[in-house]
Order: C-alpha cells, then sequence, then structure tokens
C-alpha cells in the first residue's frame, strides 16, 4: 500500500494502470481552535483510508507520503503559517511527476486538504499530463465552500471557508487532543452577502488574505463541531475517494 515500503524492483513490477495517490496538506493557522497541521492531518488520514479500502477491493493503487508545505501564503499575517513559493511548489509537484514517471508510473491522484493548493494543482495536473504523459487527477476529501461546496452549517451562510464547523468538525473525530473548542468564536464575514455576483462560492471569485475576515484568521463558525458530524464528512468522502481511485486506474480518453 505504501509506496516508501517497496523496493526498487516491486516498484517497477507495480502493474502498469497503478495510481499513486499523493496528500497535499498544508501547514497553516487556523484560527485560535485548530492545530496548524490541520489540513495535512485531514488529507493524509483521508488518502490513506481510501487506498487501504481501494486496496483491499482489489484496485491497484500506492500511497506517498503527503506534502505538508505547499501555498499558504494567504496566511501570512498569522503565526505558524509556513509556505511554498507558488512556483516552487508547482516545480516540486512537476519534479514528483517527472521521478514516479521515470519509475514506471502512468497514473497520479492528488488528494488535496487545503483549497489554496486548487488552481496550481489544476496547472500541474496539466503539465505532467503534456510533459511526461501521466494520467494526473486532482480530488478533495471535501470540496471548499469558496469552490463549489457547502458549509456545513447553516449559521455559515455557504462561508465555512477555513476554521469552520466542517474543518472543526473533522478534527474532532480525526485528532480530538489538538482541538480547543474553548476558543471556538464564530468568524463570518457577512458583509458578503449583499454581493450577488461576487463573493466564496458565487460566479465571480475574487482575491483574499485571512486577515481580511478578522482578528482569529478563521472565516467561518466552529462553535458547533461535532464529533459525529465530522465522522460522517470523513466517512462519506473517503468513500468518493474509494470510487475515484476505481475510476482512475480505468479512466481513459
Amino acid at each position: 500500500m505504501r509506496f516508501t515500503d517497496l523496493t526498487g524492483p516491486q516498484v517497477a513490477a507495480l502493474p502498469a494502470d497503478t495510481v499513486a495517490v499523493l496528500p497535499l496538506g498544508a501547514i497553516e493557522q487556523h484560527g485560535p481552535h485548530l492545530p496548524v497541521s490541520t489540513d495535512h492531518v485531514t488529507a493524509t488520514a483521508a488518502a490513506e483510508a481510501a487506498v487501504a479500502a481501494a486496496t483491499t477491493a482489489g484496485v491497484p493503487c500506492v500511497l506517498l507520503p503527503g506534502l505538508a508545505y505547499t501555498k499558504s501564503d494567504e496566511h501570512h499575517a498569522f503565526p505558524g503559517s509556513l509556505w511554498l513559493s507558488w512556483d516552487t511548489l508547482m516545480r516540486t509537484l512537476v519534479d514528483l511527476g517527472r521521478s514516479l514517471a521515470a519509475s514506471g508510473i502512468t497514473r497520479l491522484l492528488f488528494v488535496n486538504g487545503h483549497g489554496g493548493n486548487s488552481a496550481l494543482g489544476q496547472v500541474a495536473c496539466r503539465q505532467l499530463r503534456r510533459e511526461f504523459g501521466l494520467r494526473t487527477f486532482f480530488a478533495h476529501l471535501s470540496v471548499p465552500a469558496d469552490q463549489g461546496g457547502r458549509s456545513s452549517a447553516e449559521s455559515e451562510y455557504g462561508m465555512g471557508i477555513h476554521g469552520g464547523h466542517g474543518e472543526t468538525s473533522l478534527m474532532l473525530h480525526l485528532r480530538p487532543d489538538l482541538v480547543q473548542m474553548d476558543l471556538a468564536v464564530r468568524r463570518v464575514p457577512e458583509g458578503l452577502r449583499e454581493f450577488s455576483l461576487i463573493g466564496f462560492g458565487k460566479p465571480v471569485s475574487f482575491g483574499w488574505l485571512s486577515e481580511d475576515f478578522g482578528p482569529d484568521g478563521h472565516v467561518g463558525d466552529p462553535t458547533g463541531a461535532t464529533v459525529e458530524h465530522g465522522k460522517a464528512v470523513f466517512e462519506a468522502g473517503v468513500g468518493q475517494l474509494v470510487r475515484v481511485l476505481d475510476e482512475a486506474h480505468r479512466f481513459h480518453t
């Protein structure tokens, strides 16, 4: 299941349609109540669970070590955020794809846990397809609210994009020891509700920094987060990733 547990000859002997799975996390502030490892924890846990289940079901796939440091400069104003520049991350993804192709891997799935990686990840997918012929795929554990997904709490008005109800619930399920619910506060930029075209999940996106929305760094309402909701979101997301893996190893155009 784990790429790093294989020998060189075992890598070379993998089936031609094996899907390499690379979790993309982040190390960045998530407000006063969640650890900076939140995105790395969720992406890695989801990818591990999906690869384990898919392998059991007979889908050929291998899990690569996740990338913890990615594109998080939108959180630069808050302590704890560590990021790569866009060009460094792009070169890193392309170099990893080049290396996989040299080892005989033909399919690569990114499992993304941080919305700030999405645009660059799509560019990397196309670059890897063109340069090395890799079949490339980009998936989320759950689609961010600002990219067409839905906030999991009505009190967020569709703006639970960072450290809100959904992510806090996930961490209560995965790493409750790292969640400080006594510090959770609601931070929803309700002023955005007056705009019908520009905003999170609306037809026109906008450039933003986390300090635009308040003093705590998160955007959403974590106060009602629950373990039960986190478990449901995680299991649904993993189930979909298993189906993605099944399709990715068979995909053709």
